[in-house]
């Protein structure tokens, strides 16, 4: 199984930070750097952030959480074609319905709806367009279409009917705030929905998103992310892992419950991020195969 590591910036948007952040990550092999669509958030957006990278690197994949919403489909398949070409084939996707920040809704322009009904159906539009074909209102073909055939959609969630709806249609499964046991369980679901559907997920397309910290978690943190939990009788070390052993005890267990692509996310980073992906460099890169 081959385990992989990216990692997430996160913070308000810093043109200089996040260029320092890119090339560190270059210049320190990791597999991804990862960034998350908050779309009312003061954060880079991964369109953008991602065309930046793909100028900047040459290596380094391109990875993304991407809402789907308050875009047209056509417009986002091309932009996304176009990166993946811009960078040699280097993008990674996962499609989220937004993170439920104040007034994101009436933003996205989502109010009432299914989103996640929504969701399908950007996605089948996606991929039509992505392989040459026409579609959509006015049956319109996109191009050019992407360096990958196919190029990849994964999903995330941990309810019911988001395990179900990424066994039945994606490619891959990106979780959070999942235990590993926990995690485990998901991916065998996610493995159930999709022999029912007559297909198969990739057993190597199960990843987590890990927050941690090298030295203490922020005020507040652990009260957010049990709100974020399908229940929250959990350890903190299993949620979020201070200091090294902890991060790599919790990773390897991971791996032993079939989930091994990380997205990491530093919660308190003080230094450059040539410090702070130097360390992680140490701690998690030689866990990669």
């Amino acid at each position: 199984m081959k385990v992989r590591f990216a990692v997430a910036p996160g913070g308000s948007f810093d043109p200089d930070d996040f260029a320092a952040f890119v090339l560190a990550l270059e210049a320190r092999r990791f597999d991804t750097v990862w960034l998350s669509d908050l779309p009312v958030g003061d954060t880079v957006d991964p369109l953008v952030g991602l065309a930046f990278a793909a100028a900047a690197t040459r290596r380094l994949k391109l990875g993304a959480n991407v809402v789907p919403f308050g875009i047209s489909p056509p417009r986002l398949a091309k932009d996304l074609a176009q990166i993946d070409r811009l960078s040699g084939g280097r993008l990674l996707l996962s499609l989220v319905p937004g993170v439920g920040q104040p007034g994101e809704r009436a933003a996205l322009g989502t109010t009432g709806s299914d989103r996640g009904l929504e969701m399908e159906e950007v996605m089948g539009l996606l991929r039509r367009w992505w392989a040459g074909e026409t579609a959509g209102p006015g049956e319109v073909a996109i191009q050019p279409t992407p360096v990958q055939q196919p190029l990849e959609l994964w999903l995330g969630g941990h309810g019911p009917r988001a395990l179900e709806r990424a066994g039945r249609l994606a490619d891959g499964w990106l979780g959070a705030t999942l235990t590993p046991e926990e995690a485990g369980a998901a991916r065998r679901a996610i493995q159930d929905a999709a022999a029912g559907a007559g297909r198969q997920v990739d057993p190597e397309h199960f990843g987590m998103s890990i927050g941690y910290a090298r030295h203490a978690l922020p005020a507040g943190l652990e009260a957010n992310l049990r709100t974020r939990r399908p229940k929250g009788d959990a350890p903190m070390a299993d949620l979020a892992p201070v200091g090294a052993e902890a991060l790599r005890t919790l990773v390897a267990r991971y791996v032993e419950h079939g989930v091994s692509k990380f997205v990491l996310r530093p919660l308190d980073r003080k230094g450059p991020w040539d410090d702070e992906l130097g360390w992680l460099a140490e701690v998690v890169l030689p866990l990669q195969t």
